[in-house]
């Protein structure tokens, strides 16, 4: 039976991107459709060769190619073609990122493939747009000196993304880095390898020099992430994923003591105050914690309501998940997709079952819906709601990455604030309430790199994203982007 998502042509024999060619190799492995459980093309891996080849090639492509000498209009006009590439192929893309991931289509159309265009244009104008420091300093003697700042690439970085928002994740690493001069060797995760090649394609076709960007398929330990990670001619990696790979990339690359910028796991807080807009407020929660079926390292797994209102919420929170519409992308109305695959699923349900022992109340969910045909084979698992875990269960202080969140009641403010920022992460935390001077007062005391207020996932890419703790380390959007993908330099002259 034909897969009802199908990948691009060009893609189903997944090849690699080095020196401004498309590489086989003699291993590969299969991308299989978290939908359905279908192989949906042969991915071929990169081995240490390769991804040598790929490191090599990037640093011609800055020592002895026309990239290290570009200015920064031309890169601009470089990074505003690839752009127009993914536009003018929109459908491709919106293709591979619903058969890699099983979104819906609606999200897919709306964020995935809109965001990428978006992040190469916002940082292409960005770079044109940046400037330097200028100092005039007047000594004893009466001589003057001019001081002034120069930024200069980093030279090769290695960019690891994550498998849940692909080709937002990609173009997030990528655009700043290349603006800023670099040459680049990406890693997709080996879950979602297309949009990476399509990207690839489009760079290809927008006639941006050998070596300036490549991609290598395979995976971490013992695959292409370990060889590129450890590769002596890296100079800077950027990596999103989970804490525990970045602190083994951090090992990885100690001894060279090279520029990294991490965004990790989460396990954010919505504190929900109770003069909060109700009805925006649960909508809002919805979405913080369902959005690409909990699949966001932003998402709410963990809400604190205020207690006047907490029985309420709870009930119309249960109300609105047992609404969410589960099914195939292009469904009408369609609400969740599937998993990115069933490992992921197992440990998702690992998870719901953790949590009964631990002493959860099932809300709702806990358990795996069933279609009667292909979806069965797929990796879908029901929206959960639970209550009644104390605050040291490992279910509300573990990232479980899925459908899910627990509910807890709380009774002032100071006691809301101490657990939400009661864990080892700190990415992201949300407040609802309509009391501007509260908003104010608590948003300074989360201890998250992000907080939003009457609203989740809305971005400004010009403003600093990243978290702390173990959910990262550096500033990556708008001037904080540059200042990681460039070394500054200053100039002192001497009157």
């Amino acid at each position: 039976m034909t897969e009802r998502f199908a990948l691009p042509p060009s893609l189903a024999e997944t090849r690699n991107y080095v020196d401004g060619a498309f590489v086989a190799t003699g291993r590969t492995f299969d991308n299989v459709s978290p939908l359905t459980g279908r192989v949906l093309a042969r991915v071929h891996e990169a081995d240490a060769a390769l991804v040598d080849r790929a490191v090599a090639a990037a640093r011609r492509a800055l020592d002895e190619g026309p990239w290290g000498r570009s200015t920064v209009a031309e890169r601009a006009a470089a990074l505003h073609r690839v752009a127009d590439v993914i536009e003018r192929r929109f459908d491709d893309f919106l293709a591979a990122e619903i058969a890699d991931t099983g979104r819906p289509l609606a999200q897919a159309r709306q964020l995935d493939v809109y965001r990428g265009v978006a992040n190469l244009r916002s940082f292409a104008d960005l770079g044109k747009t940046a400037h330097g420091d200028f100092f005039e300093t007047h000594l004893a003697d009466g001589s003057q000196l001019i001081n002034y700042t120069t930024r200069k690439p980093l030279g090769v970085v290695a960019s690891i993304s994550p498998w849940n928002l692909p080709i937002l994740s990609l173009t997030w690493k990528a655009a700043p880095a290349l603006i800023c001069g670099n040459a680049l060797v990406c890693k997709p995760s080996e879950e979602t390898p297309s949009s990476a090649t399509l990207i690839a394609e489009a760079f290809d076709e927008a006639g941006v020099p050998p070596g300036v960007f490549n991609v290598v398929h395979g995976f971490g330990p013992g695959s292409a992430g370990e060889a590129l990670t450890t590769h002596p001619g890296i100079d800077a990696v950027t990596f999103t994923g989970e804490s525990r790979t970045g602190a083994a990339i951090m090992r990885a690359v100690a001894d060279g003591v090279k520029e990294v910028s991490f965004e990790l796991g989460g396990k954010n807080a919505a504190i929900v105050f109770a003069d909060c807009d109700f009805d925006a407020a649960v909508e809002g929660v919805i979405r913080s914690s369902f959005t690409n079926t909990g699949q966001v390292c932003l998402c709410s797994e963990r809400v604190y309501v205020e207690r006047p209102i907490f029985e309420r919420f709870v009930a119309a929170l249960k109300a609105r998940t047992e609404a969410l519409k589960i099914g195939w992308p292009d469904e009408p109305d369609v609400d969740l997709g599937s998993l990115i695959s069933r490992e992921h699923r197992e440990k998702v349900l690992s998870y719901y079952q953790l949590a009964v022992e631990e002493g959860a109340t099932v809300v709702t969910g806990g358990g795996v819906p069933h279609f009667g045909d292909e979806r069965d084979g797929g990796a879908f698992v029901q929206p959960t709601l639970w209550t009644g875990l104390a605050d040291n269960a490992r279910c509300l202080n573990e990232e479980v990455f899925g459908p899910v969140c627990h509910l807890a009641p709380f009774d002032s403010e100071d006691e809301a604030i101490r657990r939400a920022n009661a864990s080892d992460y700190g990415l992201a935390a949300s407040v609802w309430t309509t009391n501007l001077s509260r908003a104010h007062r608590v948003g300074p005391r989360l201890h998250v790199g992000i907080v939003w207020v009457n609203t989740w996932f809305s971005r400004d890419l010009r403003t600093p994203f990243g978290g702390v703790k173990l959910s990262g380390i550096g500033r990556e959007g708008g001037r904080w982007s540059l200042d990681f993908y460039s070394e500054t330099s200053n100039i002192c002259i001497k009157v």
